[in-house]
């Protein structure tokens, strides 16, 4: 019987697209080689290529970061006047009999950097966890 010894990178690992586009810049730089980077982080030269490869072709990119748009809204205005027919925005007619909103309670966010968020207290518990998630 003969005995096989594997030499090299074997485990699967999985890389973020910020890793794979950090290695490749690093191939990229001048004076340095694929083979070196690759084995610099344990990474086989074939895949190193491809990822090179699909940088090059956009196909490896970072997504745009959400941009969040400012909101004010004004609490007091909202409680004293509430919503009618006249005064709702054209695109959500609201019927003259609709009933007025259950809970004006609300919780109040204030950030870091003096942003403040006035969140609902109707509002869902999965729609306040995205909205904590987010935040984070």
């Amino acid at each position: 019987m003969g005995l096989e010894i594997i030499s090299g990178v074997e485990r699967r690992r999985r890389w973020s697209v910020a890793d794979k586009l950090r290695i490749v810049a690093e191939a990229d730089e001048p004076g340095a080689t694929v083979a070196e980077v690759a084995r610099r982080h344990e990474v086989s030269r074939s895949i190193l290529w491809a990822w090179r490869k699909q940088a090059r072709a956009g196909v490896l990119a970072t997504p745009d970061p959400l941009d969040f748009l400012p909101v004010v809204v004004d609490a007091a205005s909202a409680v004293d006047a509430p919503i009618t027919a006249a005064n709702a925005p054209s695109a959500l007619p609201i019927p003259a009999d609709a009933p007025p909103p259950p809970d004006h309670r609300a919780i109040t966010i204030t950030l870091a950097n003096g942003t403040r968020l006035e969140i609902s207290a109707a509002l869902s518990l999965p729609a306040l966890s995205c909205i904590i998630g987010a935040l984070r």
